[in-house]
């Protein structure tokens, strides 16, 4: 590909995907702090979004048109399967940030970005949620002294508004992934070791699916077990993804032809929900538990994640290369910060 982007300091931030769900999101708060161009398949769906301070355009990453602008940080908010976004931001040491990648696809981007020796921060924040959670582990386990084992568990509002890409994990329930268990590394099947969990108040039927901090976090933290579950808002949907989970459908129906319906389990995109996420770290100090709440549901837990991320990587003392949400220098800042875009963060 020739797409070609430019450092300019002065210059918008770009947010590929600026008019999807999640970009819409990301595109309200950020357009208060930073001129924005926003990006995707077909402009016209963000025409609504348009001002003297956010400019649309058009980059489809499916086809090879090249794509050129000068930005001052770029951030993804859509799947980028070709790695586009990525090489032309790490080569033109741009400050870049990434919400939407799955584990394996995390570990691609580590592995290229490392080749191509960035000269500006890359942040892989793609942790649940654009990074929130392994950013509230890491608060915890600061005050523990330090992480033996992180537990997360996610209440999935099935009336929730959410993006195709969003949904884009289902596709990865037939696939066994590996994870840390006692300091030692685990094969874990997806949609197993369920457990009931009192989230925000709410008893909810928890199972296992991979997500990347479940890769990032034994490195970052030290910790020697993480497990990431998640169970829906309607114990009947938790039951009926279980079942299609024992007959087989994420193996038996892994192709194209059953894609619809994977998705559908999932992807029923409401009026709005609220999202709810408890997590919990148990270290030599004791145990420390958070529930973040997001009254306006995970669309924009997840861009107040990348709020964080942008202001990361533009932050003075921001390094060059790789590195994750969690490690912030000060989580308990990045705390207040997401507090200050409506998320409520309760401890225990």
């Amino acid at each position: 590909m020739k797409d070609h982007l430019k450092l300019d300091t002065s210059g918008p931030v770009l947010i590929v995907g600026g008019y999807g769900t999640v970009g819409a999101a990301l595109t309200q708060h950020a357009a208060k702090e930073w001129p924005l161009l926003l990006t995707g398949r077909n402009p016209d769906r963000g025409s609504h979004l348009a001002s003297d301070r956010v400019a649309v355009r058009a980059w489809d990453l499916n086809q090879p048109e090249p794509f050129e602008a000068g930005v001052r940080a770029v951030i993804s908010t859509v799947n980028d399967p070709d790695d586009r976004v990525l090489r032309a931001a790490a080569s033109a040491g741009i400050p870049y940030v990434d919400v939407t990648r799955w584990t394996s696809r995390v570990t691609r981007a580590i592995t290229l970005a490392t080749l191509l020796r960035p000269t500006a921060p890359v942040l892989l924040s793609s942790g649940w949620m654009g990074g929130v959670t392994s950013t509230v582990a890491a608060a915890l386990a600061q005050e523990v002294g330090e992480a033996a084992e992180v537990d997360i568990s996610i209440r999935y509002d099935t009336n929730d508004q959410a993006g195709a890409d969003s949904v884009d994990f289902m596709d990865r329930l037939g696939l066994e992934f590996e994870a840390r268990k006692g300091g030692k590394a685990a094969v874990v099947r997806p949609l197993t070791d369920t457990r009931w969990v009192d989230i925000a108040g709410h008893r909810t039927k928890v199972a296992r699916l991979d997500t990347p901090e479940q890769f990032t976090l034994p490195l970052t933290l030290g910790a020697g077990s993480v497990a990431t579950r998640i169970g829906f808002s309607s114990n009947t949907s938790t039951t009926a993804l279980l079942a299609a989970r024992a007959v087989g459908l994420f193996r038996w129906g892994s192709g194209e032809k059953w894609a619809p319906l994977r998705r559908s389990l999932l992807y029923s995109p409401g009026s709005g929900g609220t999202a709810h996420i408890r997590v919990e770290v148990r270290g030599a100090a004791g145990t420390k538990t958070a529930t973040i709440t997001d009254p306006l549901g995970q669309a924009h837990l997840t861009a107040a994640g990348g709020l964080l991320g942008l202001h990361t990587v533009l932050s003075g003392d921001a390094q060059p290369g790789v590195s994750f949400p969690e490690s912030a220098p000060d989580p308990a800042e990045q705390l207040a910060r997401l507090q200050s875009y409506g998320v409520t963060i309760l401890r225990s």
